[in-house]
């Protein structure tokens, strides 16, 4: 039910206005997609990416767009340590005070191998990045994410994550890890009502990490990540205020 309301929603021209909104993996895909999405909304986006360049593009297009000046943060998530992560508060909380959105987009395909034969090695570096890399980002975020009215936080999911399927190995288990992560957390902050946690399914989508997956697919066949902003719109600003611990798809 949710899904469909997410999928039929259309944001008026300022309906994320005042919102601070968090976007990892901004600089391409996805959260390229939702970074100028909020922002030609009304929020102030925080692009936080491995790749200043990328970022900077993604920068000056929200500026020539008319949104708010957004804030860049260059961070190899991959290879974060402590000090990295506290940095992120600390600017966020110097800066605005308070924090309305985080969508945790970045992620890592990893290979398509059986369980069998997984790469041991690459199986951490997919756990850590898609799974632990999120859990110590809200820990660390929590404080600002307290002081928002109503503050949303979003987990990037799959249906590899729902229902194991083979070769999938580590991407697939770490968005199952994803899904309890969120129902977890949204099941602790239930009763403050200020916090609300989903997970958002894009689906297939004309992205680098579905063509490393589906090299043999036509990539025109999947849709563009800005033709499904409507429901990141919903669950980010007010209209999914009171939307906690559900699991929506975009297609």
């Amino acid at each position: 039910m949710h899904s469909a309301t997410a999928r039929a929603h259309v944001a008026a021209p300022d309906e994320l206005r005042d919102r601070v909104i968090l976007v990892t993996g901004a600089g391409d895909g996805i959260g390229r997609a939702t970074a100028l999405a909020c922002a030609r909304h009304g929020a102030t986006i925080i692009l936080l990416g491995r790749t200043q360049a990328k970022l900077e593009a993604v920068y000056d297009e929200i500026l020539a767009g008319g949104g708010s000046q957004p804030a860049i943060s260059v961070l190899d998530l991959a290879r974060a340590q402590g000090p990295d992560y506290f940095g992120i508060a600390e600017q966020v909380a110097s800066t605005w005070g308070r924090l309305d959105g985080l969508l945790h987009n970045a992620a890592m395909l990893g290979q398509r191998a059986p369980i069998e034969h997984y790469d041991i090695g690459i199986w951490h570096q997919v756990m850590h990045l898609n799974l632990n890399v999120p859990f110590i980002l809200t820990q660390v975020l929590m404080p600002v994410l307290r002081q928002s009215a109503d503050a949303s936080v979003l987990f990037t999911s799959s249906g590899v994550g729902r229902r194991g399927r083979a070769f999938w190995g580590a991407y697939g288990v770490s968005k199952f890890g994803i899904e309890g992560l969120a129902q977890t957390l949204a099941d602790e902050l239930q009763t403050e009502g200020r916090i609300r946690v989903n997970c958002i399914n894009p689906g297939g989508t004309r992205t680098r990490m579905r063509a490393a997956a589906y090299p043999a697919e036509d990539p025109g066949s999947r849709p563009e990540p800005a033709s499904l902003m409507a429901p990141y719109l919903w669950l980010l600003g007010p209209a999914g205020h009171g939307i906690t611990g559900q699991s929506l798809d975009c297609q």
